[in-house]
């Protein structure tokens, strides 16, 4: 017998959950919660194979409880079931040790799909999910492309103005004019399609060229 585990602070869903993966044979419902401390407990109760929680949890939320769970129960797979389909909170959870993202707006056969495959440890997304990563895959490459287009003088200049120097000290420490540091400056905008200092500055963090 295979044991989920749901987490989910609204009745519905999680009755909408059972009624979905009750037509599996050898799949059986352990524990239902409605906060993220209650599934923590109830994890550690009844050691489900599959946890099956939303993102936006009360008390200790889907990125908090997923890196609780991993952490305690490394075997105890985790599958995100949540209406958010932002980048940044995708990329949080996966890191955090999630290997299954299914949103609630899509249909059922996902959902069964995703708890089989995290059964035998295979990762699972939906295909809204996978389109997501896909772009953030894509978005990193092109920064990464726009980054090696820069000379190694502009590189240095990206560095120094993150850095906060003004034109006149970047023209007296790279020994160049300040009309030549203007130059570079508004080649490296135009080159990464930058609109003012502070994109410029979020730039050289994300790409490594200062620390944040």
């Amino acid at each position: 017998m295979r044991k989920l585990l749901i987490a989910d602070d609204h009745e519905a869903i999680r009755k909408g959950v059972r009624g979905i993966v009750a037509v599996r044979q050898g799949w059986r419902i352990v524990a239902e919660a409605s906060n993220g401390h209650e599934a923590l407990a109830l994890a550690h109760e009844t050691l489900p194979d599959v946890a099956i929680i939303d993102y936006s949890l009360p008390q200790l939320n889907g990125l908090e409880l997923t890196k609780a769970l991993r952490r305690d129960m490394p075997r105890t797979e985790i599958l995100v079931y949540t209406m958010h389909d932002r980048d940044d909170i995708v990329q949080k959870v996966l890191r955090a040790g999630a290997r299954g993202y299914v949103l609630k707006s899509d249909p059922g056969p996902d959902l069964i799909a995703a708890v089989e495959a995290l059964l035998i440890h295979k990762p699972y997304f939906s295909a809204a999910v996978s389109e997501t990563l896909l772009e953030h895959f894509l978005g990193a490459s092109d920064a990464r492309s726009d980054a090696s287009t820069l000379t190694n003088r502009e590189r240095e200049v990206v560095q120094l103005i993150a850095e906060g120097k003004i034109n006149k000290e970047m023209a007296h420490m790279l020994d160049i004019s300040i009309k030549t540091v203007e130059t570079h400056r508004a080649s490296v905008m135009h080159k990464l399609s930058l609109r003012t200092t502070a994109d410029l500055v979020r730039y050289a963090v994300r790409n490594n060229i200062i620390e944040p």
